[in-house]
């Protein structure tokens, strides 16, 4: 088993793979093919959790951390949650992961969009691979809405993203 079986698995470079919940033998992989860092979109509560995944990730020397966004309500403090995240990531290869990929490409791309410049062709591109057919109204606003504030500071308009206060617990 290889960090490419995992469920919706996408390579967006030698350092970061997104996709959907990880077994525990496709985490026990990611430690044998040298990644150091999970990240874990989902809920605790979700059927496809994987009970026990923070002290597996530990006991294999990766850092874990758990943002969960709940699926029928994201917000932007657990975007911005997940941009502190990865802005403060260590050298190494990194896997984000949620229940199916489709938080995490969305979180994904639009962090993308804000901090590494990508445009929103680009943006689009990468999230359809996952969301392609998919209708998630709740979701496509929170995106929509999230690409204009971005678009808009690039701008020289508002902050993309109203800095929320870390919440204890929140990324470990």
């Amino acid at each position: 088993m290889a960090s490419t079986d995992i469920y919706n698995y996408v390579k967006v470079n030698d350092a970061l793979i997104t996709g959907g919940q990880p077994t525990a033998e496709q985490i026990r992989s990611l430690a044998e093919e040298g990644f150091s860092t999970v990240i874990n979109l989902d809920t605790a509560d979700s059927a496809r959790a994987l009970a026990g995944e923070a002290e597996l990730v530990r006991s294999l020397g990766m850092t874990y951390h758990h943002i969960p966004v709940d699926w029928r309500n994201p917000t932007e403090a657990d975007f911005a949650a997940f941009a502190r995240v990865m802005s403060d990531l260590p050298a190494g290869k990194t896997l984000i992961h949620c229940a199916a990929n489709f938080r995490v490409t969305a979180f994904y791309s639009l962090y993308a969009l804000e901090r590494l410049g990508w445009s929103a062709a680009r943006a689009d591109e990468f999230r359809a691979v996952i969301w392609k057919g998919s209708d998630h109204p709740g979701w496509q606003e929170f995106i929509a809405r999230m690409e204009a504030r971005i678009l808009a500071r690039r701008s020289g308009g508002a902050p993309a993203v109203e800095e929320a206060p870390s919440e204890p617990g929140r990324a470990a």
